[in-house]
Parts: C-alpha cells; sequence; structure tokens
C-alpha cells in the first residue's frame, strides 16, 4: 500500500485527483442528460453489487461492533455500574463512525476493486478504444451506472450495518447481564433522526468517491494483466484514503452545526 503511494508522487497524485474531479462531472452531466441511456447497465450493476457486498459487510460490521467497540466500552461501563448506559454510546459510535466506514470499506475492497479490474481489463484489450471508434461513450455505458449503483448501495447497506452493529451491541449487553430491552430503550433515546440522515449521506458520499476513484484508475490502466493489477491497487490505496478524508471533514463538520449529537442522554 505505502509503495503503490510512494509511486504516485506529490505531483502525480495532484494530477490524478484533477482527472477524477474532470471524470465527476462528466460523470454528473451524463446522469442529468441521458438518464436513459445507462438504466439497463445500471439494474445490472445493482444487483452485482448488492451480491457481492451484503454478506461481507453484514459479518465486518458485526464483528467491529462487538469487539473493539464492544467488549472495550463494556468493560469500562462496569466499572461504573452503568452497562445501561451502553445503547446511548452504541448510538453514537455504530450510527455515526462504525457502520459507515464498514459499509465503505468493504464496497470498496469488494465492488470497488472488481469495477476497476474490470474497466481495467477492457483498457488493456483496448475495448474502450473501440467504443470511442463507434462514437459510444464510455463515460455514459461503463462509469454512470457503477457510479449511481455505488451511491445507492452504499446507502441501502449502512442501513444494515447499522442493524448488524446493534445485534452486536444487544448480544455484549446480554453477556455482561443486561438485558436487550435495556440497551435498545438507551439506543432509541439517542439515536436521533440527524445522526442517522448524516450517517446516509456519508455513505453515498463514500459511494461517489469509491465509484470516481475505481473507475478512473480502471479507465486509465496500462500494461497488460500486471498493469490492471497496479491500477486496482492504487484504486484501493487512493479509495481509503479519500474515505478518511472525507470521514474527518464530514464528522467535524457535523458536530460543529450540531454540537448537541455528541452527549449521551
Amino acid at each position: 500500500m505505502s509503495a503503490a503511494a510512494d509511486r504516485l508522487g506529490p505531483a502525480r497524485l495532484a494530477t490524478t485527483v484533477g482527472e477524477m474531479g474532470v471524470l465527476f462531472l462528466r460523470t454528473i452531466r451524463a446522469t442529468v442528460r441521458t438518464p436513459r441511456a445507462f438504466l439497463p447497465e445500471l439494474t445490472h450493476q445493482l444487483a452485482f453489487v448488492l451480491r457481492i457486498g451484503w454478506l461481507p459487510m453484514l459479518l465486518a460490521a458485526f464483528a467491529i461492533s462487538y469487539g473493539p467497540a464492544g467488549i472495550q466500552v463494556a468493560g469500562f461501563l462496569n466499572l461504573f455500574g452503568a452497562i445501561d448506559r451502553m445503547g446511548g454510546l452504541f448510538a453514537i459510535a455504530v450510527v455515526r463512525e462504525f457502520a459507515p466506514l464498514v459499509c465503505a470499506i468493504v464496497v470498496a475492497g469488494v465492488a470497488g476493486t472488481a469495477i476497476c479490474a474490470d474497466l481495467g481489463a477492457r483498457k488493456v484489450r483496448e475495448e474502450l478504444d473501440a467504443l470511442s471508434v463507434l462514437a459510444v461513450d464510455p463515460v455514459i455505458h461503463l462509469v454512470v451506472p457503477r457510479f449511481l449503483a455505488l451511491v445507492l448501495v452504499t446507502m441501502v447497506l449502512n442501513a444494515y450495518a447499522i442493524v448488524s452493529g446493534v445485534a452486536a451491541g444487544v448480544l455484549v449487553a446480554v453477556v455482561n447481564g443486561s438485558t436487550p430491552g435495556v440497551f435498545l430503550h438507551a439506543f432509541f433515546v439517542n439515536a436521533a433522526p440527524l445522526e442517522i440522515a448524516a450517517a446516509t449521506v456519508k455513505t453515498a458520499i463514500f459511494g461517489g468517491i469509491i465509484a470516481i476513484v475505481c473507475c478512473h484508475q480502471g479507465l486509465n490502466a496500462a500494461g497488460g494483466p500486471a498493469g490492471v493489477g497496479r491500477a486496482v491497487n492504487r484504486a484501493v490505496v487512493l479509495s481509503f484514503l479519500a474515505i478518511g478524508l472525507v470521514d474527518y471533514v464530514f464528522g467535524a463538520a457535523l458536530l460543529a452545526f450540531a454540537p448537541e449529537l455528541s452527549a449521551v442522554r
């Protein structure tokens, strides 16, 4: 991962970010101007991403919420006899951070890499050049459906990640002598609608970032099968970097406009 980042270099990284910005603008323009052209491919991509992403996402969300979050939080709260407050902390940790991040990481690692490899293989086989010769815009027919599919699927998977994370929290609470009712009561008291809406918006942004990064790297792959592998590697590195940056900025902005969300009620 670090080797891929080093090969990019500051100048190359700036150029890559600029090219991704241009691809994003072309994608948005194509989405608005030619909505019927990509609908069949969009349906296929939605089914594909959901099929390969839902189970890894559920397992990852449950494991991360149960282990790093649940066990540590339960141990700390037990010291003060406040295990009944665990649901409130999960409403903050899982809804705001764990569920969107797990969703983004799984989508990038499972669907994003598949998209990048698919487009990269088409590029090195010169299929994209053939489409251009036939006056078929690859952005409209290849990038737009994948972009919309990842945006929509990440929002759907985020809801499943929240449910899976809450299920892990309930299990931790029961193991530590509490009850599901106490946990769920504290969770729903603290799960503000704004928090859930913000998490949904954030995952949509994550999905768009993953799609643009992976499509850009796939469309610019070169050097045969080895080049496709390098493009996938760069796509994962850049996706994770962008997700981390956006998560920090989004979280800071959300708390700046709604500081009451940090209070456990």
